[in-house]
């Protein structure tokens, strides 16, 4: 009887141990470590309420950018870089509109 409780308790032993090693090692997604990111800055910031709700709903959503700024979808940067093109080469009117077609068609 004793050796079969050692025995189940050491068999436990080793399962637990083995089950906190692996969640050691497991590591953080993207938008884990992007979560973390912002929970600290929100922290830092000393943030509460509607405040912080605001503040990681932006920092999550901001990928590409730092907390608080705007970043552009790819469609919105294509945009951009097409109208920028026009301007440059002081397009108007139905001239600027064509232009506009075929440069986001290329991009897309």
């Amino acid at each position: 009887m004793k050796l079969t409780f050692m025995v189940t308790l050491l068999f436990g032993l080793f399962f637990i141990t083995a089950l906190s090693v692996a969640a050691a090692e497991k590591t953080l997604t993207p938008q884990q470590q992007r979560m973390t990111l912002c929970n600290q800055q929100a922290t830092a910031q000393t943030l509460s309420g509607d405040a912080r709700k605001r503040y990681m709903s932006d920092c999550l959503k901001n990928t590409k950018t730092e907390p608080g700024q705007k970043s552009l979808t790819p469609q919105q940067q294509r945009m951009r870089e097409c109208n920028s093109q026009a301007t440059q080469q002081s397009l108007k009117g139905e001239d600027r509109q064509k232009f506009m077609r075929a440069c986001l068609k290329k991009s897309a």
